[in-house]
């Protein structure tokens, strides 16, 4: 699967004009009244405005994503029986994702998705720091991460939303201006492509993800419990108490985390084993097998609606979350509450702290050089 070329214009062409275009096809792509109203995200936020976009694949499938946080709102998927599913946890409206921010609903997540150990790391001998959100760590970028922004947009066609980002040196204690593209896609083969790509005029740290919540029966009926998964990965990275790697690659093998076969969700996910307990349930980093776009990275089957889920990536592991902070505070799109593990998460990712581990995959993104990385989450029937 191809990357989008990177270019620098598109960056900076987002207009007025583009945004009234880009009302008008949105517009002309709501076909479904399953999809959240576009008044309800229509915002301005620091000078920018929010808006929420309609896509569309030729077999059927749309998605709505704003421009706030690049967040994925609805996904709607046709389900074994033939009826369409939202398989999105989320709001109908931007006050939602504002007060359940700390839950990052659906989000683009930057500079660092996951965890950075005591908010701090070196480059050439240097130290940053940055902001402190999930003592005595930085979590998601940090106080104010990606998931927060409102992004320039361009809608080239119905299938497409561009979004870009201009993230300023120092911002969150980040070193380096840092412009950064995904593309999101709706493509005729039922799957949500997400690419992306990001370059810097400083050395930096990266690790860009999305962090979608997935009910493959649809939002709002139950916990994912009964859900089938399976992950291709012989291995993860166990964490210590505050969810932060120890530096070791150890086996799935005879533990609660082995999903190289498949197996409901809720099997092991209230074992007393020590890492289910560091992380409330499942919130740990898959290191996977592969990652193209050729072999899944992970499968899951929907136990109510059949319907099945395969995320490819190139991308090196995959974070899987059972939704374990969810606590039903928040009234979601039909006035469902987010229940407790009533979503799941599979964030494609470099492993978390990778700055502080150097026996990790680099997440070290230079001046000259243009990160990339694709992800799909393709549905099918079973």
């Amino acid at each position: 699967m191809a990357v989008l070329a990177f270019s620098a214009g598109i960056l900076s062409s987002c207009t007025n004009n583009t945004a009234k275009n880009n009302l008008t096809m949105t517009d002309t792509i709501a076909t479904s009244k399953m999809l959240p109203a576009t008044s309800g995200f229509e915002q301005t936020i620091d000078g920018k405005q929010v808006k929420l976009f309609y896509l569309k694949g030729k077999n059927g499938m749309q998605a709505a994503i704003t421009n706030y946080g690049g967040r994925v709102v609805s996904l709607l998927v046709k389900s074994q029986s033939g009826k369409m599913i939202d398989v999105i946890a989320g709001f109908d409206n931007l006050k939602g994702y504002q007060e359940a921010a700390g839950n990052y609903y659906g989000a683009l997540i930057g500079r660092y998705g996951n965890r950075i150990a005591n908010g701090k790391f070196k480059i050439d001998g240097k130290e940053y720091s940055m902001f402190i959100n999930n003592a005595p760590n930085t979590l998601h970028g940090g106080k104010v991460g990606f998931d927060s922004k409102v992004w320039d947009a361009v809608q080239p066609n119905e299938h497409t939303l561009e979004l870009t980002y201009h993230s300023a040196d120092m911002e969150e204690g980040f070193p380096g201006n840092l412009e950064v593209k995904v593309t999101y896609t709706v493509t005729r083969y039922n799957s949500l492509e997400i690419n992306y790509e990001a370059k810097t005029d400083k050395p930096t740290v990266i690790n860009l993800t999305n962090h979608a919540y997935f009910n493959l029966n649809g939002h709002g009926t139950g916990t994912v419990l009964k859900h089938i998964m399976q992950i291709n990965a012989d291995n993860y990275t166990p964490v210590n108490k505050n969810l932060i790697p120890v530096g070791k690659v150890e086996t799935v093998k005879g533990t609660p985390f082995d999903f190289r076969a498949p197996l409901p969700i809720g099997d092991g996910i209230e074992s007393d084993n020590e890492q289910i307990k560091f992380g409330h349930g499942y919130d740990h980093n898959y290191v996977l097998n592969s990652h193209n776009t050729q072999v899944p990275a992970a499968t899951v089957i929907g136990d109510q609606s059949g319907l099945v889920m395969k995320v490819f990536t190139t991308q090196p592991g995959v974070q899987f979350y059972t939704g374990n902070f969810m606590k039903g505070a928040f009234k979601m799109k039909g006035g469902h509450p987010d229940d407790f593990r009533t979503a799941f998460c599979l964030e494609t990712q470099h492993y978390p702290d990778s700055p502080n581990q150097p026996a990790f995959p680099s997440t070290l993104l230079e001046p000259g050089k243009t990160f990339k990385s694709v992800t799909l989450y393709q549905f099918e029937r079973k």
